[in-house]
């Protein structure tokens, strides 16, 4: 049925987070693994989309979906048919009522698609067009690539693919100056902390030189913090002056700072010499989610100028 009434559209194929649709198969994937969604609510997902791509934020009222389901008005108790199509897509997607990341219910009128849809032009190299834009958007890559379904337009593959892993779909919504402020803040820590080691190296030593191999432990400090100081200036920089493709760049830096920052997690032992060995712990083991946080907040937008778009929803 769904193949039938989206023959005549010049685009089959959707994307949407790590989803992917092709009216022309009527098939419904997840990161390349297909999710089993019956024709009636595919059709009705395909509604969604195609009105999020006509109107961003649009309603679809539930007499449309209704008149496009059971068009000579043979179902009769159209109300519960069409609760029962939205509570299978909302299913298959993972999604809730309660708290939408995908279809927003708006009581007794209708719906609402909330996550950027992008249209997949036939062909096996097309670019696929971000709703509300003219410019070619990420390059079609394999579903698989669980990251990258959801990366802004122009962004690397990330190697990093695990679950655990945030990705912009599982963050909230937040105002470009709170995600600004707070990226710029972790920036500015670290940078105190390889200027202040670097301004103490006599107490340092000190306190290192009854561990093994001192010597190397404190070269390693030194280098390290001389190294990352540029590194700090520069993200520091292109997130203060909305570098082109700034995301990308502290994305694709992410994996490098993430080994640093966990050695770094370890700064607050060496003030010992000034508090106790409980609040060095404490302060190491929030410290040692640091890096994940930051890369939370570039997905939430960090870089990117306050009238540029978020991917988040």
């Amino acid at each position: 049925m769904a193949d039938d009434n989206t023959d005549s559209r010049p685009a089959r194929r959707y994307r949407f987070g790590i989803f992917e649709a092709d009216a022309a198969t009527g098939e419904l994937r997840r990161q390349g693994l297909r999710v089993k969604l019956n024709a009636q609510p595919f059709q009705v997902l395909l509604m969604l989309l195609d009105r999020y791509l006509e109107r961003p934020g649009q309603l679809l009222t539930r007499e449309e979906i209704s008149r496009e389901l059971w068009p000579d008005g043979t179902f009769v108790d159209y109300e519960h048919g069409v609760n029962s199509a939205v509570n299978r897509i909302r299913e298959a997607l993972g999604d809730t009522a309660g708290s939408p990341r995908f279809i927003e219910t708006l009581a007794r009128r209708g719906y609402r698609f909330l996550a950027p849809v992008e249209r997949i032009a036939p062909g096996a190299d097309a670019q696929p067009l971000v709703a509300g834009s003219s410019a070619p958007a990420l390059p079609e890559c394999p579903p698989s690539a669980s990251f990258a379904n959801t990366a802004a337009p122009g962004e690397p593959e990330l190697k990093l693919r695990t679950r655990l892993l945030a990705t912009p779909q599982d963050l909230p919504k937040t105002s470009h100056r709170v995600v600004q402020t707070l990226f710029i803040l972790f920036q500015l820590m670290y940078l105190g902390f390889y200027v202040g080691a670097l301004t103490n190296l006599a107490e340092i030593a000190d306190l290192l030189s009854p561990l093994p191999k001192a010597t190397i432990v404190f070269h390693v400090l030194v280098v390290t913090a001389a190294v990352l100081i540029p590194v700090r200036a520069f993200v520091l920089c292109a997130v203060l002056f909305h570098a082109p493709g700034v995301r990308r760049k502290i994305l694709t830096l992410w994996p490098f700072l993430l080994l640093f920052d966990e050695l770094w997690s370890l700064s607050p032992f060496l003030l010992l010499h000034h508090i106790n060995f409980g609040l060095a712990l404490a302060c190491t083991t929030l410290l040692v989610y640091s890096p994940f946080a930051q890369r939370s907040l570039v997905l939430m937008g960090a870089g990117r100028k306050p009238d540029e778009p978020t991917l988040t929803r």
